[in-house]
C-alpha cells in the first residue's frame, strides 16, 4: 500500500492505483472524458490533469500511477488553466447542438465545460464536419459531435467482445466508425449510449421523445431473460419512454441487454386491456364478472383442474395460484413450459449455484447446450471478463462454431461427449481436475429433449467427478432463459401432472398464467382454458376465458434471478384499460369460486409468502455455499442418446410476447436476419 497526500488529504491506496483513483479514495473529483472505471485506461482526452510535486507539467490522473509519499494537487492555478484550455480544445469543433440534442441534461461535455471551462473561446475557424455513421436500429450517431474519447471502441473491443469500432485518420481528420458501415452486431450495444460522454451516440427509437427532467423513475427488474439485470424504468404521462441499467456489481454491474433495454415499447402494443369470454365459438368482451362467473361454471369442486405457470409470471402472483388450485383440490401444477426435465427436489439442481458474481473466482468453464451470449448477454460479458484475465479455459459441448465473444474449446455435439466427460475419458477432463474452482452451465434449452432428465443426471455427474462439487465450492449451474422461471420452481409449482398431460387433455379445466407465447392449440376442444396475461399473443387464440394482468413494469413484484437471488420491482406505470395486477385477478376470483385467499394486501401476501418459504424474506441476499451432498438427479447415463444438443429456437431479439409485440425488436430482427442467413450458407 502506498500512501499519498492529495490536497492535504492523505490516504492509503493500493500499489500500482492511478492518481486518479487516489483522488476518488480521498473524495476528490476529477473530471474525465475517456477514463471508464470498466475499460482499459487511454488517456486521451488530457481532461483529469493535476499537478504533482516536483513534477515540471500537470500529469494525466487517469494514467499516473502513485508512489509511496506523492503529494498531489488538484485545485491550483497550474491546474485550472490546464483544465481551462483542455475544454477549449474539446469544444473548438463541437456544434452548439445542445438545444436538440438527446443527451441535453445527462450529458458529461455539458456539466464539465459548466464546471471547468472558460467563459469564452479564441477560435473563430469553421466547425469540422464529420459524416453520421450508420450502427443499426439500436444506436443512432452524430459524429460530428463524437470528441474521440474511445469509450466506444474499448467498449466494444473489452466488454462486449465484437471489435467493430476504431478509428480511422489521423489529427483533426479522425472519425470514430465501423470502417465497412453496418449494423452493430453486440447484444450490449445499447451500452454505448450510456459510456458516451457527449450526445455523439444516442438511443435511436428514443430521439427527440423527452427531455430527462420530464421523466418519472421508478426501479425495475429486467426479465426477459434470467439474468435479474437491475433497470430503471422512465416513464412520462403513463407510458414507458426509456430502460435504463442501474449498478449492481454482484448482478449486471451497469450493463443491460438490448432486448430488455429496447422492447419496451412492445408494452403498448397487442395488449390484454379487458375481460374476454368465448361464446358460440368466438371471444367477446364481457364484464370482471362475467368473466369469473364463467370460470366458476367449470372450475368445480368435482372437475379435474390443472394450472400453468409461464416465464414471465412473478413470484406473488404464482403463489396466490398455487394456493387457490389447492383450495380447489387440485395438484396438478407445473411451471416448466417449456418441457424442460428439472428435478425440484433440491434447489442446486435448478440454480446458478456459483453465483454470477463466481464467475471471477471460477478458473475452469464447461458450457454444456447453452449460448450464454443470446441467452443471457450480461452474463456472457461476465465471462469474457474472466476469459480476458486469463487463466480461464472454456469447454463447449453443443453445435459447432459458436461465436461466444471469446476464445473456447470446442469438445463435440451431444451425448457421446458427455459420457467420456462424465467418465473421465475426455481430454478435457484433466483440465477440470486440475482447476481449483472449475465451474460447468447447463442450458436450460437442453432439458427439454426427450432425454432431458438424463441430461440433468449426467451434467451432475461430470460436475461431481471433475472437481466441481466441494464444501467450499458448488461449481454447477443452470442457466434459465427468463425471470420467473427460477420463482415458480421456488415455490414447488411442480406436482401431479405433467404439462404434456395437461395439454393433451389430462384436466377438464387449465388455468394459465403469464405465459402469453404458449401454444394451446393442441388442447382438446373439451378442456376449459382460462389465460391470465398481458399479451394477445399465442395462447389467447384458445383460451376460454381472458383474464388481463399486469406487465413486469405495472406491478410491485417480486423476481428471482437464475442464480436464486431474490430482487423487487416496482410500479412505473398503471396496467392499460381493465387489466389489474395478476394477484389481485386471482383474489378476486378466489371469492367468486366460493375459495377465498387469506389475503386482500400485497402486504399480507408477501407475509405469507415468507412464511411458507423463508427463502423469500431475504431481498436480494444471496448467501455462497458449496455442496456437501454430491448426489445427483436420477438417471440412467446408458440412456443418455448420441443427438446434438440445440439451442433456442428464434431470434435473440424476438423470444417473448413484449419483444415479439416489440416494432423496434421486429426491425432488429430484419436487420441482423439476411446476414445471418447468408453466413449460414
Amino acid at each position: 500500500m502506498a500512501k499519498v497526500t492529495i490536497d492535504g488529504i492523505e490516504v492509503e491506496v493500493p500499489n500500482g492505483a492511478s492518481v486518479l483513483q487516489a483522488c476518488e479514495a480521498a473524495g476528490i473529483e476529477i473530471p474525465r472524458f475517456c477514463y471508464h472505471e470498466r475499460l482499459s485506461v487511454a488517456g486521451n482526452c488530457r481532461m483529469c490533469l493535476v499537478e504533482v510535486e516536483k513534477a515540471p507539467k500537470p500529469v494525466a490522473s487517469c494514467a499516473f500511477p502513485v508512489a509511496d509519499g506523492m503529494k498531489v494537487f488538484t485545485d491550483t492555478e497550474m491546474v485550472r488553466r490546464a483544465r481551462r484550455g483542455v475544454m477549449e480544445f474539446l469544444l473548438i469543433n463541437h456544434p452548439l447542438d445542445c438545444p436538440i440534442c438527446d443527451q441535453g441534461g445527462e450529458c458529461d461535455l455539458q456539466d464539465q465545460a459548466m464546471a471547468y471551462g472558460g467563459d469564452k473561446s479564441r477560435y473563430k475557424e469553421e466547425k469540422r464536419v464529420v459524416k453520421d455513421k450508420y450502427m443499426g436500429p439500436l444506436v443512432k450517431t452524430i459524429m460530428t459531435r463524437c470528441i474521440q474519447c474511445t469509450r466506444c471502441v474499448r467498449f466494444s473491443a473489452e466488454v462486449a467482445g465484437t471489435s467493430e469500432l476504431g478509428g480511422t485518420n489521423r489529427g483533426e481528420h479522425m472519425e470514430i466508425g465501423t470502417y465497412v458501415e453496418k449494423a452493430l452486431t453486440s447484444e450490449l450495444s445499447g451500452n454505448l449510449i450510456d459510456i458516451c460522454p457527449v450526445g455523439a451516440l444516442t438511443s435511436r427509437p428514443y430521439a427527440f421523445v423527452s427531455r430527462p427532467w420530464e421523466l418519472r423513475k421508478a426501479d425495475g427488474i429486467d426479465v426477459l431473460d434470467a439474468t435479474g439485470t437491475n433497470i430503471r424504468i422512465d416513464t412520462r404521462s403513463g407510458e414507458v419512454l426509456r430502460m435504463l441499467p442501474r449498478i449492481n456489481e454482484d448482478v449486471n454491474e451497469e450493463w443491460l441487454a438490448d432486448r430488455g433495454r429496447f422492447s419496451f415499447d412492445g408494452l403498448k402494443r397487442k395488449r390484454l386491456d379487458r375481460p374476454w369470454v368465448r361464446q358460440g365459438g368466438k371471444l367477446v368482451p364481457a364484464t370482471w364478472q362475467q368473466a369469473f362467473d364463467a370460470i366458476a361454471a367449470k372450475f368445480t369442486a368435482g372437475a379435474k383442474l390443472g394450472a400453468l405457470a409461464g416465464d414471465l409470471a412473478d413470484v406473488e402472483s404464482t403463489l396466490a395460484l398455487k394456493e387457490l388450485m389447492a383450495n380447489l383440490g387440485s395438484s396438478n401444477l407445473d411451471c416448466r413450459t417449456d418441457g424442460a426435465a428439472i428435478d425440484i427436489s433440491r434447489r442446486d439442481f435448478y440454480s446458478f449455484n456459483t453465483s454470477i458474481a463466481g464467475i471471477d473466482e471460477a478458473d475452469a468453464l464447461l458450457i454444456i447446450g447453452s449460448n450464454p451470449r443470446t441467452e443471457a448477454p450480461v452474463l456472457n460479458a461476465r465471462i469474457r471478463k474472466r476469459v480476458t484475465a486469463g487463466g480461464f479455459p472454456v469447454g463447449v459441448v453443443g453445435p459447432h462454431g459458436l461465436d461466444l465473444t471469446y476464445g473456447h474449446d470446442w469438445l463435440g455435439e451431444g451425448g457421446a461427449t458427455l459420457r467420456a466427460l462424465a467418465s473421465g475419458a475426455h481430454r478435457f477432463c484433466e483440465v477440470l481436475r486440475n482447476a481449483k474452482k472449475p465451474m460447468l452451465i447447463l442450458g436450460r434449452n437442453a432439458l427439454t429433449a426427450a432425454d432431458g432428465a438424463t441430461l440433468l443426471a449426467v451434467a451432475w455427474q461430470i460436475a461431481a467427478f471433475n472437481g466441481m462439487l466441494k464444501a467450499d465450492w458448488h461449481g454447477f449451474n443452470l442457466l434459465h432463459r427468463f425471470g420467473g422461471q427460477h420463482g415458480a420452481l421456488d415455490l414447488g409449482f411442480v406436482s401431479g401432472l405433467p404439462m404434456a398431460k395437461m395439454l393433451s387433455g389430462g384436466v377438464d379445466a387449465l388455468w394459465v398464467l403469464g405465459a402469453d407465447g404458449l401454444d394451446l392449440s393442441a388442447v382438446p376442444a373439451s378442456t376449459f382454458v382460462v389465460v391470465q396475461g398481458h399479451h394477445g399473443d399465442a395462447a389467447a387464440a384458445r383460451a376460454d376465458v381472458i383474464l388481463p394482468g399486469a406487465a413486469y413494469t405495472e406491478k410491485d413484484a417480486a423476481w428471482v434471478n437464475t442464480e436464486g437471488r431474490v430482487q423487487l420491482g416496482y410500479q412505473a406505470v398503471h396496467p392499460p384499460g381493465e387489466a389489474r395486477e395478476d394477484w389481485k385477478v386471482i383474489r378476486a376470483a378466489s371469492a367468486v369460486l366460493g375459495k377465498p385467499l387469506p389475503y386482500d394486501t400485497l402486504e399480507a401476501l408477501r407475509a405469507r409468502l415468507v412464511s411458507a418459504y423463508p427463502a423469500f424474506g431475504h431481498g436480494d441476499a444471496l448467501p455462497r455455499f458449496g455442496c456437501t451432498d454430491t448426489t445427483g438427479p436420477a438417471g440412467d447415463i446408458s440412456r443418455l442418446t448420441d443427438a446434438a444438443l440445440a439451442l433456442p429456437a428464434g431470434n435473440y431479439w424476438q423470444q417473448d410476447p413484449i419483444s415479439r409485440a416489440s416494432e423496434t425488436m421486429a426491425e432488429c430482427a430484419r436487420t441482423y436476419a439476411a446476414p445471418a442467413a447468408l453466413a449460414a450458407e
